[in-house]
């Protein structure tokens, strides 16, 4: 099991990265950026290649809908030469609100467009001429645009041919097509009770026709931590915070892909009274309504007894990467601590 979190949005960029040294000195072994309507992961990548030396650095995620496929490619082998081989290309599609009401791009086609994403860009790493008759013409078809357009290859010898591609998969034909294709996934939330019950008949879909040479898909799974007594409240309020948010208002009603997982997992009522309060603008409320138990199961919040006996469910489910958002005082030991329980 590797040890990995993810970069906080912030307004000081520079001060988040170079935290992270201390983290790679802790053990760390994967840091990821996110990109939603914030500034880009790829700048931010750039600046941890240069300042790290062996921490893996991934995107969690880029959206597919806001590079083209060959860019996508591109800026993958750019980031994978900088790091030295270390670079994880996260791809997921967002959401219709960020995807729409920010790029201003129609919302259409997720799991297909993915799948030729990931084509093309293995096409390219390979130093194929670039070929797509799907979703993405590429090169353009005769009749469209100049008619100059012509099959082209990576001009650059990437510094590997098959970076591992993880996929943000919530729903169930999205997660076979992960299962099938991709190194890694990166779910939402992971309750390791439930993860067979939610997700297990499309993981195995996928993974029957899953190309062995791939090898085990990892999966990545934690979240909150806190192991300080004084932390274990305000670390639980954050949970709850991100949760209300992501299960009440990421979407409307009935276009709401984690509040769907959350019912999925036993939670049915709650998901709906958790979103009719947050979309009410009731958001402390949403965040009371959430349940005890779920906070404890989806958290590593407590205790070390508490904590060790999660992170053992989270193995025994199949979790590889031990994503952990800290709350502490001293990033650093907290995830000492946590290297040393997972190795």
């Amino acid at each position: 099991m590797k040890l990995s979190t993810i970069l906080p949005y912030g307004d000081d960029p520079i001060r988040n990265a170079d935290a992270v040294t201390g983290l790679e000195k802790a053990g760390l072994d994967a840091i990821w950026a996110a990109e939603a309507y914030s500034f880009d992961a790829v700048s931010l990548l750039g600046y941890l290649a240069a300042r790290t030396e062996r921490v893996e650095i991934g995107a969690a995620i880029l959206p597919i809908y806001s590079r083209t496929p060959t860019l996508t490619a591109m800026t993958a082998a750019g980031l994978d030469a900088l790091s030295g081989g270390r670079f994880n290309l996260g791809l997921g599609a967002s959401g219709p609100q960020v995807i729409e009401g920010f790029h201003g791009v129609p919302y259409d086609k997720p799991i297909g467009r993915t799948r030729e994403i990931i084509e093309i860009c293995r096409q390219t790493w390979r130093r194929e001429k670039v070929h797509s008759d799907g979703i993405y013409k590429i090169p353009l078809p005769a009749g469209e645009g100049t008619g100059l357009g012509k099959p082209l290859k990576l001009i650059n010898h990437p510094k590997r041919d098959s970076i591992p591609i993880w996929v943000a998969a919530l729903g169930e034909k999205n997660l076979t097509m992960t299962a099938e294709l991709a190194q890694g996934w990166l779910p939402h939330v992971v309750l390791p009770e439930k993860i067979r019950d939610v997700f297990g008949d499309a993981l195995d879909a996928g993974f029957a026709k899953r190309d062995p040479e791939l090898g085990p898909l990892q999966i990545a799974g934690g979240g909150v931590c806190a192991i300080e007594e004084e932390m274990f409240e305000p670390a639980r309020q954050a949970a709850r915070g991100m949760y209300a948010l992501y299960i009440g208002g990421m979407g409307a009603r009935g276009k709401n892909f984690y509040n769907t997982v959350f019912a999925k997992q036993g939670y049915e009522a709650e998901a709906k009274l958790v979103q009719d309060l947050y979309l009410d603008g009731k958001k402390e409320e949403a965040m009371a309504a959430l349940p005890d138990d779920f906070i404890d199961k989806v958290t590593l919040i407590g205790p070390e007894g508490h904590v060790r006996e999660r992170i053992a469910a989270l193995r025994e489910a199949g979790i590889t990467y031990l994503h952990v958002n800290p709350m502490t005082q001293d990033s650093p030991k907290l995830l000492s601590r946590l290297k040393e329980w997972i190795s």
